[in-house]
């Protein structure tokens, strides 16, 4: 069965998701630049073009944030194609198979996703979490991004956005009326605040 892609807006103006109809990683990850795209077949295609600005790969999609010289609706269709294409003259692969949590290999960015999809919580940092997975990530990776919980210190709950959501306007609206009303309803005057990486 060949790869199949559709075009999907995101609420980042910058920001197209292209879902495919296969699964094409086993790990969230965002590449933000061409040199961190080696070992990602997907990403390091994309990476040639001159209108991507960073990559943000997970299970089924792939977010292309563009430059601001560019429309999408310039390049969605064509972008659309360039990737169903790519994907369907190579072999059907784990995009991500090969990316390892060694330190000395990886760049930051790379490094930092994995690092903090690995890490085991404890206690009320389990708690939100778990919550986050069971209400928040759905809906992020439906718009084509993710989140992950950085740390709780304090009160303050600290969140890294990547893909579609690094950067978008409506982000700040999405944490305060979003992921912290779910999080002080849920754990109550535990939580304070919950802000972005």
């Amino acid at each position: 069965m060949n790869y199949s892609i559709y075009a999907e807006s995101t609420p980042n103006p910058e920001v197209m998701k292209f879902v495919s109809n296969r699964m094409l990683a086993d790990k969230s990850l965002e590449i933000l630049n061409a040199s961190e795209a080696k070992e990602i077949p997907i990403a390091n295609e994309l990476f040639k073009l001159p209108f991507v600005k960073s990559v943000f790969i997970s299970s089924n999609f792939v977010s292309v944030t563009k430059t601001a010289t560019i429309e999408w609706q310039d390049i969605a269709l064509q972008l659309r194609m360039y990737i169903t294409d790519f994907l369907n003259s190579i072999e059907i692969i784990n995009h991500t198979e090969y990316i390892s949590t060694d330190i000395k290999e990886k760049s930051e960015s790379v490094k930092e996703v994995i690092i903090e999809e690995k890490r085991e919580f404890e206690g009320s940092e389990k708690e939100i979490a778990e919550l986050l997975d069971e209400y928040i990530r759905p809906a992020v990776e439906g718009d084509g991004g993710a989140i992950t919980l950085h740390s709780f210190v304090d009160g303050i709950v600290s969140v890294t956005l990547s893909g579609a959501c690094n950067g978008c306007p409506s982000s700040t609206v999405t944490l305060k009326q979003g992921i912290e009303s779910l999080l002080k309803q849920k754990m109550g005057e535990k939580i304070k605040e919950v802000v972005a990486k």
